[in-house]
């Protein structure tokens, strides 16, 4: 399922904020997917929705030739700029859904935290139609888990998130129930050899930062202005009140599917 349409445009207006403050990808999560598929030069990979770059230095590092399409003008610049030095790097501006490719040329399509932007059947069939058989898709994602070793402090922040943000959902941790419901997706789409896996990271921020990092999720970029400075200004004195830093609990699923 996609997410509500509209607000995967709002990432474009914060790019910088971005890049600074989202985090990269863990070192054991790439080398899964190298042992998962074999990506010898000249190698074709495309990524799904770039944004700042986070995912992308490893698979250029490893010797692929790169396509990025990304929707944002914003962050297609900053990318064409930060990854200038590799001539196997390229970025179309534009939604994936609207991007034609060739069928059966690529032996890696990859989405970092993006995937879920996309409507599921386009997605999954036109991945599929792009990759050469034995090619994969990789799939992989960074679920945040905010203060759970602060009890107080997160109870805090939900009361805030009461008072200024009503339809926001209590965080829960990402279990590997989910990741393997994410996973078994791919076999509707005719993709086989499924595998999952979960990474486990920290965190910490002051309270500046971790408001700064609010400030480039989508639905909190889409809430107006006055009211957003407000609703950031309690959170930070909220973690200042204890002790003024906040811990983030990182869960990452990478799913895995071969193209036969």
């Amino acid at each position: 399922m996609s997410e509500i349409k509209g607000l995967e445009q709002t990432f474009d207006t914060v790019a910088s904020a971005y890049d600074k403050f989202r985090p990269s990808y863990p070192d054991e999560l790439y080398e899964m997917i190298f042992n998962y598929t074999t990506l010898n030069e000249p190698c074709y990979a495309v990524e799904v929705g770039i944004g700042s770059g986070q995912a992308t230095l490893p698979i250029l590092k490893n010797g692929c030739n790169v396509t990025a399409v990304e929707y944002g003008k914003e962050f297609s610049e900053l990318c064409k700029e930060k990854f200038k030095k590799y001539p196997k790097f390229s970025v179309i501006t534009n939604k994936f859904e609207d991007t034609l490719f060739s069928d059966d040329t690529y032996d890696l399509v990859y989405s970092a935290t993006a995937f879920h932007w996309v409507t599921e059947s386009v997605g999954y069939e036109k991945v599929f139609s792009m990759l050469k058989s034995g090619g994969a898709f990789a799939r992989f994602a960074n679920h945040p888990y905010p203060a759970i070793d602060n009890l107080p402090l997160f109870e805090e922040i939900q009361n805030i998130y009461g008072k200024y943000y009503h339809n926001k959902k209590t965080p829960i941790e990402y279990t590997e129930r989910q990741a393997a419901q994410t996973a078994k997706i791919a076999e509707k789409y005719g993709f086989t050899d499924i595998k999952y896996a979960l990474f486990h990271r920290t965190r910490a921020f002051s309270a500046d930062e971790y408001c700064a990092l609010l400030g480039t999720y989508s639905d909190h970029i889409a809430i107006e202005e006055k009211i957003r400075k407000k609703f950031f200004s309690k959170i930070e004195e909220a973690i200042n009140n204890y002790g003024g830093l906040i811990t983030v609990y990182d869960t990452i699923d990478l799913q895995l599917a071969r193209k036969p």
